[in-house]
């Protein structure tokens, strides 16, 4: 059984291409995890409530966590093989509702983007933000191209333009954006936009895809920040900004500036054409903030614009 777990996760991580380095250090931990018949049992008991008894993933992170104590492993490393262990269920989850299997490996490059923010960010490789893969484990959050969307409803005040109207209560689907490295650029947004409209049956409804997205990357004072070729800032011209909103702190820095996140502004890193327009904006003084935006879709172009 264990040969067989350690054989499935080290497929899922080759799959999914995590680094040489953080495959060997968890391979060791799926060991130490799976030659304890206490912690197999926790792991084993963890996966099942929450994946056939839809259990909250808060309870199994809370159990693995503890364990972690014990282990002297740091949790965010026992919680990302935690959550990988989950995987075969997901993937039998995706079959059973035949959903193309392209879309399931396309959502766990999640995995991928999570392990590289974590080592980036904390120096360990795992995830510090486990509770995020509540939505991925009970497929309410879908990967289609470069984008990862989810059902909700709309919030805010009815939203009119262009004659079309969204009321709050609507069904939206709300558009994250993985940190993949992939390019924000147009061919790669229209295809996932369209991949989702397909994917949600929108013609066939006759509706419209309707996205929603909260984000640093739709602050608007960007545009000040930014040079006109920034495909951040392309991506931004995608949506109707329903909202802007300046904050004090930049909460977002790590996203940027990874482990030199907490550094004085003077000394922030510049190797990169984004982080040198956003260190350049703080080091003068500037702020940072959010915006929210709503882009409707018909399946070929975008309508509200």
């Amino acid at each position: 059984m264990k040969s067989e777990i350690s054989i499935y996760i080290k497929t899922f991580w080759n799959r999914i291409g995590i680094p040489l380095e953080a495959e060997n250090e968890m391979l060791k931990v799926v060991k130490t995890v799976f030659s304890s018949e206490g912690l197999a049992q926790l792991f084993l008991k963890s996966k099942t409530e929450l994946m056939y008894a839809n259990h909250n993933l808060d309870e199994a992170l809370a159990a693995i966590g503890s364990a972690s104590k014990e282990l002297n492993i740091s949790e965010y490393t026992l919680h990302f093989v935690f959550l990988v262990y989950c995987t075969d269920i997901l993937f039998a989850n995706y079959d059973s509702k035949q959903i193309n299997e392209q879309v399931f490996w396309d959502t766990m490059e999640d995995f991928r983007c999570k392990l590289l923010e974590c080592h980036e960010v904390m120096g360990v490789w795992g995830t510090f933000v486990a509770r995020w893969y509540a939505g991925i484990l009970s497929m309410k959050i879908i990967a289609l191209g470069r984008f990862q969307y989810e059902e909700t409803f709309f919030k805010e005040d009815p939203y009119k333009k262009n004659g079309i109207v969204v009321n709050s209560g609507d069904k939206v689907y709300s558009l994250h954006i993985p940190s993949s490295g992939k390019a924000l650029d147009m061919p790669s947004r229209i295809v996932s936009y369209r991949k989702a409209y397909d994917f949600f049956r929108c013609k066939e409804k006759g509706e419209n895809l309707v996205l929603v997205c909260y984000s640093w990357l739709l602050y608007q004072e960007l545009e000040t920040i930014l040079p006109s070729s920034s495909n951040i800032l392309d991506f931004m011209h995608d949506f109707d900004i329903v909202s802007t909103t300046e904050t004090e702190s930049f909460d977002d820095a790590w996203r940027i500036f990874g482990k030199h996140h907490t550094m004085p502004v003077e000394q922030l890193p510049k190797d990169t054409s984004l982080r040198k327009a956003i260190a350049g904006h703080l080091s003068a003084g500037g702020k940072m903030g959010h915006g929210f935006g709503v882009i409707v879709f018909d399946g070929e172009k975008i309508i509200n614009k």
